[in-house]
């Protein structure tokens, strides 16, 4: 950063530039985060960023300012844009945990290109101008003032007044912050609080929250989920009996976490041909679930096989993998080991990505298969199809579990991960004209190869004499179609069905398939992944009461009605039940609701203030119950 020529014997201070550019570059971020500017929200900036500079300005020697206020406006650059970039592909505003999550960028490289927009360049205009002119001046050997001419009066007075502006700023910052923490509403915070302090408050409530974990008892905090969740009715009565408890109890199990699975191609047709015809006859043949919703947290498709195979939410701070992967974790292939079970899990890409070795110890899988095991047929960014994952994961299934013991593959793939390139000899269907090079064609092609990869599957588990004895169960890990890239209107007319961003965005399938069974059930109840482990656990005849088992979901086929929590996707405080999805606004009185079913408003909060209370205890019970578990 450079200060500027005003004769031979003035110079605009840097501390005075930065001022404009920090603060232009902010407005810029609000445009990106809530599209607009709310000018009451501005004085929060402001006094967030004259706390940093001012900082810069009273700490840095004169002859190193030039290159202090480059470096920071450079790292601040980097993180706006970032917050950006990342706001427009998970439509959350991001904190300083994301930090521990930026190793994976390379991995997912062409997901982070295809959400970059052009106008996220704007935050480095200004450095790039610096630069030009830095090398101008460069060539004509200017000499200049490291730091500009100071202001009016002697360097001490100088000093003073920056020393009352970084006070006053910090005590107006104070406020702020003190003022916005109460708010359960990330983005409704982050917009009072102003992106930095967003950061310095995200960072209190975690030490906070560490605090209070640090004091936790597993086993104490277990006997306040299970009161709390007693309180609730989830059944109208106690008749004695668990419905088929136990009815493929022994059989094998495999798990299928499709990757940016939706629920809407479920039964969809294109041009009069399914989308999913494997999935639609297994869906005729199972137990489907048509109201299930993602609650994945900061780990995206990592907190989904954290989810299934634990019942605990995540936290929506740090993904699970990373923040937890050290704990010793209550899990389901824990639960099936007691019982003989072989578990494994299978991944085409390396397992360091999102810190699944870490996870798949604490959850505590027998082994783990990720990319050395699979032949690269570059299908996508990712390397091996799912086709690849299906026949090496057969194979390793009857090795590993020597042809005797029964087994549990947990499969996670990666044809359909965005951006939905499928390569032109790999598709299995054709797109009509108007959906040609659209998001949407590619999601529906990506989709459509899925569910042709599973059905590969069931026919190895055929021929291997497997599928008799197999359960098979498949569920979404979260949307696919970007909100930003995809119009409900558009939607619903090329596809003649009804769409909503949220409740249809965030509507997972799960189908449960027992050997056996050749006549569906369609199971209208409300849930999420938390309620995969208990629902499976019940039809395997594992009594997670008698194991002492802490679930924070539950079984979907022995319940009268539920209600489950989800957050980092939609704020703090948001939940379905049967009838509705809720998302708050500044608290319960300012929120919003719409029906699951109709996609229709409801007006009347009334009846749904209970619910939205006992799921903010149910979640903090859960991330103190998480917090709390011991590090193996």
């Amino acid at each position: 950063m450079l200060s500027l020529n005003r004769g031979s014997k003035a110079r605009i201070p840097f501390y005075y530039i930065a001022i404009v550019l920090f603060f232009a570059k902010m407005l810029l971020l609000r445009y990106f985060l809530f599209h607009d500017i709310a000018w009451s929200r501005l004085v929060a900036d402001m006094g967030a960023i004259l706390v940093l500079l001012s900082a810069v300005e009273l700490i840095t020697p004169a002859k190193l300012r030039a290159s202090a206020y480059g470096a920071v406006n450079l790292i601040y650059s980097f993180a706006l844009f970032s917050s950006a970039v990342y706001f427009e592909h998970f439509g959350t505003v991001p904190t300083y945990t994301a930090l521990y999550e930026l190793h994976q960028v390379t991995k997912i490289q062409s997901s982070v290109e295809s959400t970059i927009q052009l106008g996220h360049y704007l935050f480095f205009v200004d450095l790039i101008v610096a630069i030009v002119i830095a090398a101008v001046l460069l060539l004509k050997r200017a000499r200049r003032s490291a730091s500009g001419l100071r202001a009016p009066g002697t360097a001490a007075m100088y000093r003073v007044v920056i020393t009352v502006v970084f006070i006053l700023s910090l005590a107006i910052s104070a406020r702020v912050i003190q003022a916005g923490m109460p708010i359960e509403n990330e983005l409704v915070e982050a917009e009072q609080e102003g992106f930095l302090n967003y950061q310095v408050s995200a960072a209190i409530k975690a030490a906070k929250d560490n605090s209070v974990a640090a004091e936790g008892d597993p086993a104490e905090l277990a006997k306040e989920a299970a009161d709390l969740q007693a309180a609730y009715p989830y059944k109208d009565g106690q008749d004695g009996t668990t419905a088929y408890f136990g009815s493929a109890k022994g059989k094998n199990l495999i798990v299928i976490q499709m990757e940016a699975f939706q629920n809407f191609p479920i039964h969809l047709k294109l041009g009069g041909k399914e989308i999913t015809p494997v999935l639609n006859k297994l869906a005729d043949e199972s137990f489907y679930f048509p109201h299930v919703f993602q609650q994945i947290g900061q780990g995206n498709t990592s907190d989904a096989e954290f989810m299934s195979n634990t019942s605990i939410y995540p936290t929506a701070k740090i993904a699970m993998s990373t923040g937890y992967g050290d704990r010793n974790l209550p899990s389901l292939p824990k639960l099936l080991q007691k019982s003989g079970y072989v578990a494994n899990t299978f991944h085409v890409n390396d397992v360091t990505f999102w810190d699944r070795n870490k996870m798949y110890a604490a959850l505590g899988f027998d082994h783990y298969f990720d990319k050395p095991y699979f032949k690269n047929d570059h299908f996508n960014s990712f390397g091996a199809s799912d086709e690849e994952l299906y026949k090496v994961g057969v194979e390793k299934l009857q090795e590993v579990s020597g042809g005797t013991k029964p087994f549990y593959g947990q499969f996670v793939t990666v044809s359909s991960h965005f951006p939905f390139e499928v390569p032109k000899g790999r598709m299995r269907m054709e797109l009509p004209a108007e959906l040609e090079g659209t998001q949407l064609g590619n999601y529906l092609l990506g989709i459509n190869y899925t569910d042709y990869a599973i059905g590969t599957l069931i026919d190895r588990l055929k021929e291997a004499g497997k599928w008799d004895d197999t359960v098979l169960v498949l569920y979404g890990d979260h949307f696919g179609l970007q909100p930003n890239d995809n119009d409900p209107a558009v939607i619903e007319k090329t596809l003649g069905i009804k769409y909503d961003q949220q409740i249809s965005r965030f509507n997972i399938p799960l189908i449960i398939r027992t050997p056996g069974e050749t006549q569906g059930k369609v199971v209208e109840r409300v849930g999420g992944q938390l309620d995969i482990l208990p629902t499976v656990a019940n039809l395997l005849g594992i009594s997670l009461k008698d194991e002492g088992f802490t679930a924070f979901g539950h079984d979907l086929l022995n319940i009268d009605r539920n209600v489950l929590g989800t957050r980092y996707y939609l704020p703090t405080g948001s939940f379905y039940n049967d009838d509705i999805l809720f998302v708050p606004g500044k608290g319960f009185e300012d929120g919003k609701a719409v029906n699951i079913r109709t996609l229709e408003p409801v007006a009347d909060l009334t009846p749904y203030r209970k619910d939205y209370d006992y799921i903010m205890k149910l979640m903090d019970v859960s991330d103190r119950y998480v917090k709390s578990l011991p590090k193996r």
